[in-house]
């Protein structure tokens, strides 16, 4: 072995895993001929012997969108962790790996890259450039994950808007609304201008903004009366229909049901009474417009309210404004707030703070607007998504009052339509002559409305249809991830109990999204939930503990990590917090998982080269061990438990933490330094060098084991150039994870070991506080001690102590003395 271990491990090894198919389980071919099979999505289909346990893998299919950020370096690489764990645990693991590449996402990440506007464009060639655009950053993309160490099966791979599933994601629209649990109806809805399109209630995200809070006087109808309103919004006046008053608010008693003259524009509206008005906010008189807010639109159902509508999809004025139409919102908001001083009708202004709810895609302030959509009803369905919740396994647990908490506070049905262009057509026809829908047939799938015609007539006799131009929204396909997976298996008996899925991995920012809408699809279609398993992952932030984010300029960027420092170190950085947490990016952590690989490596190189002549099939003797040999060996049994129970609970950094511990201690600071003499001064045929060469391929084997879920390339390398040739399989990653030998449990052995180390540890430290190397002399070292054990156990590792401590003789007495320094 090299003095200095290897550099760019990354390509050397991903490359041999593919190559040798370390990460497919035993692949003997898909269900389709070559033919069929050429220049299809679907041709990364394969079937599985089966080799033991599934453990079946709902992967998170990144967004397609440049390069890879530390956040999925992070959250991946935890994972990938536990998954290969499980891979070397003898289970058959289905890890696909997808991308998430249609939607609004992937337009405005296609927009930004080329400089263009979907809008601007003809949709046919928008959509060709969003293709082509794809399968330019495509392969980078996926490099980025392979390159952190991904043990996907890269075969078994999807992307969200190919054929297969387009034809899944369609199927199962079509299911739904045979159920009758889709629907499309014109109704308020959130809406992005900047994206025009509708979004849904958790694709919201908050943002303070600086607003003024405007006190409005209004004139009471047939009276000189004023009465004065507070609003943020004084360009929704030309759309407020109602005025509303809390019907305990004796204050305003005699105003329910006089009319009111809305200022500007005129119109007259009715004074209602409701108790969702805040007596305390503002004047305690509050204006409904059609629409400002949520409560807006529960006063236009509840009190049947007429509809204005002041502003139009593109974000600006409408012509029911008047002069003001064709303003942007903010210009008009201006505009009207200077005629209403000239009418002096601004009583008081006051500068504020408040939330407002903005499109996470683009952070632009979201609008309700009443549109025709199509929605997935889920409201009537909140206690059984509940009840599912609670038969998952949720790691950690608490993550589950988030699901729980979000369906509690759903006020809408899921809105699955979108108004763009780069996604999956909503498979529907409407009759131009009766208006009725018609479906597209199963065996037609995937369709383009926009490109095809109904083969069959409508059952008014019509032939004429027009099509559907909206969109699914990505979510809808993306909820279906656990059938898009188990459309790539062909394995009968893997489909015939595919669902429940063993694991969902993910960040905790998408529970309402796509965790909650995968479970939604799940039970409306097959009655189960997706999965037994749930680990969520906690967020990156910077040295400071603010998010990173391109507006800050603090993002970095894996690649440059792994240029530096290797991947494994950023692995160990990854894993350096419990499941669910959010981590600062620290440097030092990422040197310190340096420091530990080329530990890993010096301390194998040291022995790997005391083995050249150990063969490990001629040593069966393990109840012929050397005593310090069997302390380290029953040691180490009961590092192998603790991992082992520590990986069974997804907790993969105390799993690192606990081999770290032993490997530093117990194997590199004491072990290794006080097995010198043996395998340095020993004749080849002694039975102690035997039992040392042994303990040493034993114990470093086991720990590259322990290891190797968090840093596989170092483990392998080593495994490959040493390993390979004494053990059968191809790759590390493919052996048995450690199981406890109980044979090499000795507890006793354990015990003497550990007052052995506090002895050798206060010598080291005597002869550091006197300035002396470590390998100075001692002529004679007394032990006083009380403890008759003690004498046991300087018989037993008196030589190990004197050969490492360069000791001439030890004595033994016992009681204390007065100057003792050190009591045992």
């Amino acid at each position: 072995m090299e003095k200095q271990h290897p550099k760019n491990l990354e390509k050397k090894w991903q490359g041999f895993w593919e190559k040798e198919g370390i990460y497919k389980l035993n692949p003997v071919g898909g269900s389709k001929s070559k033919k069929e099979m050429q220049g299809k999505q679907i041709s990364n289909r394969v079937n599985f012997k089966k080799r033991g346990a599934i453990f079946s893998v709902d992967t998170p299919p990144p967004t397609v969108s440049g390069k890879m950020h530390l956040g999925h370096a992070f959250s991946y690489t935890q994972q990938d962790i536990i998954i290969r764990y499980h891979r070397m645990k003898g289970e058959s693991i289905i890890f696909p790996f997808g991308t998430d590449d249609n939607g609004l996402p992937t337009e405005r990440f296609v927009e930004k890259e080329k400089g263009v506007s979907a809008l601007e464009m003809k949709r046919e060639d928008f959509v060709k450039l969003c293709q082509q655009t794809l399968k330019e950053v495509k392969p980078a993309f996926i490099q980025n994950w392979k390159d952190i160490g991904m043990s996907c099966d890269f075969n078994l791979s999807y992307s969200t808007i190919d054929q297969n599933c387009q034809k899944i994601s369609q199927r199962f629209f079509i299911d739904l609304y045979k159920m009758g649990r889709i629907y499309r109806k014109k109704a308020p809805i959130l809406w992005c201008p900047q994206c025009q399109t509708a979004v849904a209630q958790a694709e919201l995200a908050d943002k303070m903004i600086d607003s003024v809070f405007y006190d409005i006087s209004f004139s009471l109808k047939d009276s000189k009366k004023q009465i004065t309103i507070s609003t943020t919004r004084p360009e929704l006046l030309p759309s407020c229909v109602a005025i509303f008053v809390h019907p305990q608010d004796k204050r305003y008693k005699n105003l329910i049901g006089k009319k009111v003259i809305v200022p500007i524009f005129g119109q007259m509206v009715s004074i209602k009474e409701d108790e969702k008005v805040d007596m305390e906010k503002g004047s305690g008189i509050v204006m409904c417009c059609t629409f400002g807010d949520v409560t807006d639109m529960e006063w236009y159902f509840t009190h049947h309210l007429p509809l204005i509508i002041s502003i139009s999809k593109d974000g600006k004025m409408s012509k029911t404004t008047g002069k003001f139409q064709g303003l942007t919102i903010n210009q008009a908001r201006v505009k009207i707030v200077d005629e209403l001083k000239k009418e002096k009708r601004i009583l008081a202004e006051k500068k504020i703070k408040h939330l407002v709810n903005t499109h996470e895609r683009c952070n632009r302030a979201i609008e309700i607007l009443p549109t025709w959509q199509w929605f997935i009803k889920i409201l009537d369905k909140k206690e059984e998504l509940l009840e599912l919740g609670k038969k998952m396994n949720w790691y950690p647990e608490y993550m589950r009052y988030r699901y729980e908490h979000w369906i509690k506070n759903l006020k809408w049905d899921w809105c699955v339509s979108r108004q763009r262009f780069f996604g999956i057509p909503i498979p529907i026809w409407y009759c131009k002559k009766c208006k009725k829908v018609k479906l597209a047939k199963i065996k037609d799938l995937p369709v383009n409305p926009l490109g095809a015609q109904p083969k069959e007539k409508c059952s008014c006799g019509s032939a004429e249809f027009l099509p559907e131009k909206d969109v699914l929204d990505t979510w809808a396909t993306s909820s279906l991830t656990p059938q898009i997976v188990e459309s790539l298996i062909a394995s009968r008996a893997i489909k015939k109990n595919f669902l429940p899925m063993s694991l969902r991995p993910q960040a905790h920012d998408i529970i309402s999204t796509w965790l909650f809408y995968t479970v939604t699809r799940s039970y409306f279609h097959f009655g189960k939930i997706p999965w037994k398993d749930i680990m969520i992952s906690g967020f990156v932030l910077d040295p400071k503990g603010e998010k990173m984010s391109k507006s800050k300029g603090n993002i970095i960027e894996p690649n440059k990590i792994i240029e530096k420092y290797g991947a494994d170190s950023l692995r160990y950085w990854a894993s350096g917090v419990s499941l669910g947490k959010n981590l600062r990016y620290q440097e030092k952590e990422i040197k310190n998982g340096h420091r530990t690989v080329t530990k890993i490596w010096n301390a194998s190189r040291f022995t790997i080269s005391h083995l050249k002549n150990f063969d490990i099939k001629n040593w069966s003797n393990k109840n012929k061990l050397y005593s310090l040999d069997q302390f380290l060996l029953s040691k180490l049994q009961k590092t192998i438990q603790k991992c082992e129970d520590s990986f069974k609970k997804y907790e993969f950094s105390s799993a690192r933490k606990k081999t770290e511990t032993f490997f530093w201690n117990d194997f590199c600071d004491n072990y290794l330094e006080l097995v010198k003499w043996r395998v340095y001064s020993l004749k080849e045929n002694d039975w102690r060098k035997k039992s040392a060469q042994f303990t040493l391929y034993y114990t470093l084997l086991t720990i590259l084991k322990l290891f190797a879920p968090v840093l596989p390339f170092i483990t392998e390398e080593i495994y490959q150039l040493y390993f390979r040739k004494k053990e059968r399989q191809k790759s590390i990653h493919q052996t048995t994870f450690p199981k406890i030998d109980q044979k090499l449990i000795k507890e006793k052995r354990k015990f003497q070991g550990e007052k052995l180390m506090e002895i050798l540890a206060e010598i080291r430290k005597e002869k550091s506080s006197k300035n002396l190397s470590q390998k100075a002399e001692i002529k004679k070292l007394t032990i006083y001690s009380k403890n008759k054990e003690l004498l046991e156990i300087i018989s037993l590792f008196g030589e190990d102590l004197k050969q490492t401590a360069n000791i001439k003789e030890i004595c033994f007495k016992q009681g204390y003395k007065k100057d003792n320094k050190f009591l045992f």
